[in-house]
């Protein structure tokens, strides 16, 4: 990867795009998640999240379906169809 700033402009709804040697080098895809920081002073600060916590929270809501009246199947379906939308791995 090229060691030097990069310029990069937000647009009118204040999107910004990663240059696409960034993403490649990073391995950011568009089911990537980040968390933003704000440093005072000096910008935003963005930092990968990690899918596994997606993970660990369809786990939880799994074991706790019944009490919050959700059934099985329901969870399945949703599952299946976020995996469609390529924001999460296979379980």
């Amino acid at each position: 990867m090229k060691k030097y700033p990069k310029l990069l402009q937000a647009d009118k709804r204040g999107q910004i795009v990663i240059p696409k040697d960034v993403r490649q080098e990073l391995g950011i895809d568009e089911t990537t998640g980040f968390y933003a920081y704000i440093i005072p002073g000096e910008g935003i600060l963005l930092k990968q999240v990690d899918p596994q916590p997606i993970n660990t929270a369809i786990d939880e809501l799994a074991r706790y379906a019944e009490r919050l009246g959700v059934s099985p199947e329901a969870l399945k379906q949703t599952i299946k169809d976020y995996e469609k939308t390529g924001g999460l791995t296979k379980l």
